[in-house]
């Protein structure tokens, strides 16, 4: 599969797998603005994508995270199909703008993932399951 992609600016760099089986391709931050009211940095990739039609771009945190302040701000970022504009990771900083990433490091990973066409059904009544509507530690996992 091609990714069809444009550099918004001379340094953004392509996205790239750290070893061939990566799932997912860094992104390398080229800026970085911080948002006092919001608590959040604003990272930047330079990089605009042109994702097929029944895919969707997943970004997320890399691994490497763990070792800073931050959580990215959404969980994971939905990249549809038919966005063009810029793809920029934000972060929500737990030390109050103490920077951890700089321009020019690995922020996060995208993931090119196929979405199926679905149809949801209204019915009156789900099949039944074992765990039935056992929700948050039903399954023996206990929080």
């Amino acid at each position: 599969m091609q990714i069809r992609f444009t550099r918004l600016c001379p340094e953004a760099q392509a996205p790239f797998r750290g070893s061939s089986d990566s799932a997912g391709y860094d992104l390398t931050a080229v800026s970085k603005t911080w948002d006092a009211q919001r608590k959040c940095w604003f990272f930047g990739t330079g990089l605009a994508v042109e994702i097929p039609p029944g895919y969707v771009g997943l970004l997320f945190p890399r691994s490497s995270v763990f070792k800073t302040r931050y959580l990215l701000a959404n969980c994971v970022g939905v990249i549809d199909a038919d966005y063009r504009g810029e793809i920029k990771a934000i972060f929500r900083d737990l030390d109050n703008g103490a920077s951890d990433y700089a321009i020019g490091e690995r922020i996060a990973q995208l993931l090119i993932v196929p979405v199926p066409d679905v149809d949801y059904v209204e019915v009156s009544e789900l099949s039944r399951t074992v765990r039935g509507s056992g929700g948050l530690g039903s399954t023996g996992t206990s929080i």
